[in-house]
């Protein structure tokens, strides 16, 4: 009969665990970004937070194994992902006379890369594991948003009011 450690290998979970860590800190910073009204809010920081944690992970476990056997650094092929998606993604972003748009799906498009490069570094469970995250972060932090900036929106009115 199979046993936990058998199924879930303890370096991932630690690492899911991370990524998850990463998420929740990424979200305080963008809880405070919201209350203030700031384009870059919850869900961006969130998603940012946790892009950065898994390139910061895959650099420095997924080319462990070929320190010494190649004649070039594969870390920078993370870098040069990182570099490259950071243009794209500004050109998602748009500033209009309401606000400024498109700053979360440029976050999604960085988070997008970094699970492509997971895959392509055969950390399947990870990449699977950071997905869950981030979906679950665009669905359910968008209504904490909502509600937030009602929050807040009604705060202040009440302090007008006064």
């Amino acid at each position: 009969m199979p046993t936990l450690n058998m199924l879930i290998d303890i370096n991932e979970l630690k690492i899911g665990l991370q990524l998850l860590a990463a998420a929740l800190l990424g979200g305080a910073i963008g809880l405070e970004r919201e209350y203030w009204r700031k384009a870059a809010g919850l869900r961006t920081h969130m998603l940012v937070s946790l892009g950065a944690c898994l390139f910061t992970i895959l650099s420095r476990e997924a080319f462990n194994s070929f320190i010494g056997k190649t004649s070039y650094d594969p870390s920078r092929i993370a870098a040069n992902i990182i570099v490259g998606i950071g243009f794209i993604g500004a050109g998602v972003i748009i500033q209009t006379k309401s606000g400024i748009k498109g700053i979360t799906t440029a976050a999604g498009i960085w988070l997008a890369a970094a699970i492509g490069m997971a895959i392509g570094c055969h950390f399947y469970a990870i990449a699977l594991f950071t997905t869950l995250i981030a979906v679950v972060i665009l669905v359910i932090a968008r209504g904490y948003e909502r509600r937030f900036r009602e929050l807040v929106k009604n705060k202040k009115e009440k302090r007008r009011g006064n």
